[in-house]
């Protein structure tokens, strides 16, 4: 018996803390080349995104969450390198993005869900994507970047997005699992379409879409019978996108006087392979992200490659 009470105060605390119910997070994602060579610096160079993410109420009984989400975000674009001299040698324009904006998440008691958002925000030398450029290349030692002078022109930036999930199958062992993503983009900054799929193989048992990192839904209230589960994956995310409009490669239409454009490519292809896991209140991923060719520029390589780091905090 006294071996029986010795083991239950030391399985308690574990059982408490694996019964966790987090309805706030903080999270921090990068988006940078550096992080798959320390040699590359270009094209979609860095990508900061820093986002809030609550559990409100809500009244519909085929929903389980309702999450908003608070971003803000900034996106450096350059050429193949960023102290090109020549604008001759532009073979993408330089472009900056910054910008705020409101996310309404539903997640769907059948196992899919709904994310729409609107941004607002400024493309052009008003983004300061120049000086945070040169700001983290003076943390490297790298050179300062040349050519900025003829990035895409300041315009005012609205844009809307709506994403639709569904899992469409997954293993008896619920060890993998496969959803099936659609995505509109619509405004000044960004017009496209896409599809695709995201493949999670766990290295334990996968949480469902209502309960799970993979797509920021793994917020609960304590009123509810879900907890933060640990969780630990591997994902694949193929995606193809049909373009129409992509202000940092055309410039803005509500400013025409951007002096290097492009026309994009109408069908992109994109892929993403990462790891994802959870630990304490911290969640983590890493990815590496490849892209097919954006623009129609000879000089510009057929596809390129990026990382992304994610750190999430959640609290009560």
């Amino acid at each position: 018996m006294k071996n029986f009470k010795a083991f239950l105060f030391l399985i308690f605390p574990i059982l408490c803390f694996s019964q966790k119910q987090y309805s706030k997070e903080f999270s921090f994602i990068n988006d940078n080349d550096l992080y798959i060579s320390l040699s590359q610096d270009r094209y979609y160079t860095n990508g900061m995104f820093f986002s809030y993410r609550f559990i409100g109420e809500h009244s519909n009984e085929q929903v389980a969450k309702k999450i908003f989400n608070l971003e803000i975000g900034h996106k450096i674009y350059t050429p193949f390198k960023a102290v090109v001299q020549s604008p001759e040698q532009h073979d993408r324009p330089f472009a900056g993005y910054l910008y705020g904006s409101l996310g309404i998440n539903h997640f769907f008691k059948n196992n899919s869900f709904l994310k729409n958002s609107a941004e607002i925000g400024i493309i052009g030398p008003g983004s300061m994507a120049e000086e945070l450029q040169n700001f983290i290349h003076d943390i490297y030692g790298f050179r300062r970047a040349i050519g900025w002078k003829y990035q895409i022109r300041n315009a005012f930036a609205l844009n809307f997005k709506s994403t639709y999930g569904k899992t469409i199958t997954k293993s008896s062992s619920q060890n993998f699992d496969v959803t099936w993503t659609n995505t509109a983009n619509f405004g000044t900054i960004l017009t496209n379409i896409s599809t695709g799929f995201y493949s999670r193989l766990g290295l334990k048992p996968l949480q469902r879409i209502i309960n799970t990192i993979a797509f920021n839904s793994n917020l609960n209230k304590k009123d509810t019978d879900l907890f933060n589960e640990k969780e630990a994956f591997i994902y694949l995310k193929p995606q193809i996108s049909y373009v129409l409009y992509d202000a940092t490669i055309q410039g803005s239409f509500l400013n025409t006087t951007s002096p290097i454009t492009y026309s994009v490519m109408p069908i992109v292809f994109t892929t993403e392979l990462g790891i994802r896991f959870t630990t304490g209140r911290f969640n983590f991923g890493y990815a590496i992200n490849y892209h097919s060719k954006k623009l129609k520029s000879i000089q510009v390589p057929r596809g390129n490659f990026f990382g992304t780091i994610q750190i999430n905090y959640q609290f009560e």
